[in-house]
């Protein structure tokens, strides 16, 4: 009798903490379309885009990702290049395919993708084929842009799973990234701990607005979140934000911005509407200048005198959100100057630089994204 009501004891057991998990894993799916995919169609780059998605899918593609860069290179434990892939990568192919609506494709890649990056609450920020390293730490701004490309293929297919799989995937990258208005930058499987400094660039407003939809406690975050990054801002003599928030002491990053990062916290804040007027008069004058260089200080003094596609681009998606055809054009005529038409070349159609047969996936898929503006 006695081991009769032990085993019903522990049956009981098993089915409230069943029930407590459930609830933990409780998904918030957001109400109606994110509006993701709605593009200004001010582009109209056939040529030059068909070029530059061939050379993606026959010079960088892999079955497990995107190369890093087309050149290989020798391994580097802080920084990945040559042949290492990065869920960046993937999560930008994955919404080109949705703009272009490859969908089975999509599906596809999106599969490998999980394979290659997944760690159940987040992806991977990095992976290296020729040891089969996933590294313990994520990307929060890669992991928000594989979220978004699932919503954009649930928003124009109308498939329910792949809604569901973006609010489940949201959810579970919240838990331990976000709390309080902080985006860490990072969390690190392994040791549990998230990273005290967060990237003003990791805050995507459309992306956190459309999920934090569902709760009031969701909408106070997201105000918080705003919050953060717009007293970042540096002032109207140098119109940009400071690169990160550190959480333990309180205080804005005085390091040197770069450029692409410093374009990605203003292209989050034109999405949303908030991106003030002196910050476009300044990238405005930068593009009309081709002077828009790779790093400056907090100053505004330039400290790298050399140009990017990527950071054109990532110009190009600005003007694109608010609604200047004219300067969208411009910064799109800059950056496909980056783009090698010479047939003979390894790297024919990407965007590199021919002479050393270096094409890193950023720039070229940012070109491409942004063609799709």
């Amino acid at each position: 009798m006695k081991k009769r009501f032990q085993i019903i004891l522990l049956f009981l057991m098993v089915l409230i903490l069943a029930g407590c998990s459930d609830q933990k894993t409780k998904v918030l799916v957001p109400n109606g379309d994110s509006n993701f995919s709605k593009r200004s169609h001010y582009g109209n780059y056939i040529s030059n885009e068909k070029e530059l998605q061939h050379f993606i899918e026959n010079k960088m593609m892999t079955k497990k990702g995107i190369y890093t860069n087309y050149k290989k290179q020798s391994y580097k434990k802080n920084v990945a290049r040559g042949h290492e892939l990065l869920s960046e990568s993937s999560g930008m192919w994955l919404e080109y395919l949705t703009y272009t609506h490859q969908y089975k494709k999509f599906r596809e890649f999106y599969r490998e993708t999980k394979k290659t990056f997944d760690q159940g609450s987040q992806f991977s920020y990095r992976y290296t084929p020729a040891t089969n390293k996933k590294f313990d730490v994520n990307a929060t701004l890669d992991d928000l842009r594989i979220i978004r490309a699932l919503q954009m293929y649930a928003d124009q297919t109308g498939n329910k799973n792949y809604k569901k799989e973006a609010a489940r995937r949201f959810g579970s990258l919240q838990k331990n990234t976000m709390s309080n208005g902080k985006i860490a930058s990072f969390y690190d499987v392994k040791t549990k701990k998230a990273s005290d400094d967060g990237s003003l660039a990791y805050y995507d407003f459309s992306t956190l607005k459309y999920f934090e939809s569902t709760s009031k406690q969701n909408k106070k975050m997201y105000k918080k979140q705003l919050a953060v990054v717009q007293n970042g801002y540096l002032g109207d003599a140098f119109p940009l934000y400071a690169s990160s928030y550190n959480w333990s002491n309180k205080t804005y990053s005085n390091n040197d911005l770069n450029t692409s990062e410093a374009l990605e916290t203003l292209l989050h804040l034109s999405e949303i509407g908030k991106l003030k007027q002196v910050s476009l008069n300044w990238l405005k004058n930068q593009v009309d200048r081709n002077t828009l260089y790779n790093g400056y200080s907090v100053n505004g003094n330039v400290v790298s005198r050399s140009h990017s596609a990527g950071s054109y681009a990532l110009a190009a998606m600005i003007f694109a959100k608010q609604g200047n055809k004219r300067m969208y054009q411009k910064a799109m005529k800059l950056t496909w100057k980056y783009q090698v038409k010479n047939e003979k070349s390894a790297i024919y159609g990407g965007i590199g630089i021919e002479h050393q047969n270096e094409a890193y996936s950023y720039n070229n898929l940012t070109t491409l994204l942004a063609a799709k503006y």
